[in-house]
């Protein structure tokens, strides 16, 4: 995406912002919402509204707050009146597929600094009715987004052999995670791994403290090229490479554990990227896990671990936040959950890791580091990697 080999433009995250993420944010409404994620990460940037080019907005489905193309009635409050505003939609990867537009405009030298932002005000919908249409929209499974991959997760613990705990692991070290972010949704101080794994199932082997919550919130990113760079207030992470792929939701042959669009979209950045070991060549991933058995899953879709292996790898504290791969040190989907910005928040949150400002939740030394995305019946995918360092080009 970003070789100047290619004639590309090389790309740069240098203003970062989200809101404190929470159940309801009942004192604002979406435009205020989105606004206050806009002016943290122009202040980030050390920019105002009038230095922005363009704006491309992103978010889940409108039925799920009942407001239809929202984008046109935020125009304003995003500093977007006269100037061309585009959204994206790719269900709950969304966030993420918005940043890689947004990158690709400044990449293309079409704009030279776009604002990227991606929000949900889910206190305003009904995400589990509007996970759950009937025929013919979707299977009729009405049971929302749990009850589709609960039968996913079992399939994967049959096929490596995983012990029914993992999920229980990933979920206490994501919670404690969370404890060091000050944005994060859920700040469980009491948290225990015992407490997880006495929470009510409610899809098996699915439980209540191993699913994400149901949050409001924002996030932006300013985005700029190479020029812009050199009037940011702070280090900039540069995008060494970035891809969306999706497949149907229902194919014969798919392989819902491990989905090939999830495969080739990895190896489309790796390939960008320069990264031909990424579990030693990254160091730090910002991973999409709505469901605490994605982590492993995704370690093995990702390439960081031989199949049926990704389980052990998360048991054995490699995930840790200071192990030798953390996962998802803010806290992931599983702490914070506006669905159409979780995406994003992957994204900026690993643009954070190699710009050294992650706070508590920093990864020492991190200068690679993986945002992920996934959405739909994991159909949809999204990722990019982005470094301390210019790419090279």
């Amino acid at each position: 995406m970003s070789r100047t080999a290619t004639g590309k433009e090389p790309v740069a995250v240098v203003g970062i912002g989200q809101t404190k993420h929470v159940a309801a944010r009942r004192d604002v409404s979406i435009a205020g919402l989105v606004r206050e994620a806009a002016r943290r990460a122009l202040d980030d940037a050390g920019l105002d509204w009038a230095d922005i080019d363009a704006v491309v907005i992103g978010k889940a489905p409108d039925f799920f707050e009942g407001v239809m193309m929202p984008e046109l009635y935020l125009a304003d409050a995003l500093g977007a009146v006269g100037k061309p505003m585009l959204r994206v939609h790719t269900a709950g990867s969304v966030g993420g597929s918005t940043a890689l537009v947004a990158a690709n405009l400044i990449a293309a030298r079409v704009h030279g600094t776009v604002l990227t932002l991606a929000f949900e005000k889910q206190s305003e919908s009904n995400a589990m009715w509007g996970l759950s249409l009937p025929v013919p929209f979707q299977q009729p499974l009405l049971a929302g987004a749990g009850g589709f991959f609960a039968p996913h997760i079992r399939a994967y613990m049959r096929r490596s052999g995983a012990p029914d705990t993992v999920g229980s692991v990933v979920a206490y070290k994501d919670r404690r995670n969370a404890l060091k972010n000050p944005y994060a949704h859920l700040h469980e101080h009491d948290i225990t791994l015992e407490k997880v794994q006495a929470s009510p199932m409610l899809w098996d082997p699915v439980r209540y403290s191993e699913t994400c919550p149901s949050s409001d919130g924002a996030c932006a990113m300013v985005l700029t090229g190479r020029a812009g760079t050199a009037r940011a207030p702070h280090p900039p992470a540069w995008v060494h490479g970035g891809a969306m792929r999706s497949e149907p939701t229902l194919f014969a042959g798919k392989d819902f554990v491990s989905p090939q669009a999830g495969k080739d979209c990895a190896a489309d950045v790796y390939r960008q990227a320069g990264i031909t070991d990424p579990r030693r060549e990254i160091d730090a991933v910002e991973m999409y896990v709505p469901f605490s058995w994605y982590e492993p899953m995704w370690l093995e879709n990702l390439g960081f671990a031989a199949e049926g292996e990704g389980w052990k790898l998360t048991e054995s504290g490699a995930t840790e936040l200071d192990g030798d791969l953390p996962v998802n040190p803010s806290g992931g989907v599983l702490s914070t959950n506006p669905i159409g910005a979780s995406g994003m928040i992957r994204f900026a949150e690993a643009a954070l890791q190699v710009r050294g400002q992650a706070g508590e939740h920093q990864v020492d030394g991190a200068r690679r580091a993986m945002g992920h995305a996934y959405g739909g019946g994991a159909q949809f995918f999204a990722m990019w990697l982005v470094g301390s360092e210019p790419p090279p080009g």
